[in-house]
């Protein structure tokens, strides 16, 4: 398969502290339907740190029977040690999955040599293909271009997600990988600037919210419209921008709750937003046209 286009990283639908199934393969139909190329189930918008991995593998079952082939499901595997992530990868693959994505190891600092002998152990644990993630910010492991370029010989390892934010990192993948190697952009307002460096797609939290428009950005730029690119690019900024209302990951869930999709709240000890930054998540979503009759209503206007 080809690991490639905008596929959202997906909130995990709670209720009553369960996962709601409802909801979730409503989720995945509002996805589709937007016009997304995969879907990342348990990745970090999707709590996979507060997730046991029987509600992962539900989580899993039921994203891949409601999406019914109709784009590939990506199973985020992340774990601190080894041995987790390597079971979680081989459950993954037991439910059904299209590919696995492993965020490094979290909370312990390791060395490279450390990370490359995870990930080959994670690869020999499944015949899926395997995206590596980094998001140093969170995890305070850096997947260096060395390492990831030793680890692109292996041949289930397809690609990496890069949430950094660093336009130079993500471009030194893209330059020094092998062809064949995907890299996806993991911070939703850089999705234009690293298709222009050549990198393949997009994991987007925004996606859930916004699922033609970001999808539109890569469609647009593959067709050649870049100036409708760059500007479905510049729409998207404000929601992006508003993750700074709340704490991760609850204000893509509070999104999606005003749009009508029930995701419910995040897990404790995240909490919901105050009342003052939910009116300005609702202002944003408001002004992007989003939220039910928002068209009708700008138009009147």
């Amino acid at each position: 398969m080809t690991i490639q286009g905008v596929i959202p990283a997906m909130v995990t639908p709670l209720k009553d502290d369960r996962i709601n199934e409802p909801a979730l393969r409503r989720l995945v139909d509002h996805l589709v339907d937007g016009g997304v190329h995969g879907l990342f189930a348990t990745g970090s918008q999707g709590e996979f740190y507060a997730l046991t991995a029987e509600e992962r593998r539900l989580v899993w079952e039921v994203t891949v029977d409601q999406a019914a082939g109709r784009v590939p499901v990506y199973a985020g595997t992340g774990a601190v040690t080894t041995r987790d992530a390597a079971a979680l990868a081989r459950l993954a693959e037991d439910c059904g999955v299209d590919a696995i994505s492993a965020l490094t190891p979290y909370f312990v600092t390791i060395s490279p040599r450390e990370m490359e002998a995870h990930y080959r152990t994670i690869a020999d644990a499944t015949s899926l293909p395997v995206l590596l993630y980094g998001n140093p910010d969170r995890t305070g492991n850096r997947l260096s271009v060395a390492t990831v370029l030793r680890l692109a010989e292996v041949s289930n390892i397809r690609g990496i997600k890069d949430s950094s934010g660093d336009m130079t990192l993500l471009a030194e993948y893209v330059r020094c990988a092998p062809e064949g190697f995907s890299v996806l952009a993991g911070r939703d307002t850089l999705i234009y600037g690293a298709l222009a460096y050549g990198a393949a797609g997009s994991i987007a939290a925004t996606a859930n919210v916004a699922p033609a428009l970001v999808a539109s950005i890569y469609d647009r730029f593959r067709s050649g419209d870049l100036a409708g690119s760059r500007q479905a690019q510049r729409d998207l900024a404000p929601l992006r921008l508003a993750f700074s209302l709340g704490s991760f990951p609850v204000v893509i869930k509070e999104a999606l709750d005003m749009l009508g999709l029930d995701a419910g709240p995040a897990r404790a000890p995240v909490g919901p937003l105050a009342e003052a930054e939910r009116a300005q998540l609702r202002a944003v979503l408001q002004g992007m046209e989003l939220l039910p009759g928002a068209q009708a209503a700008v138009r009147e206007g």
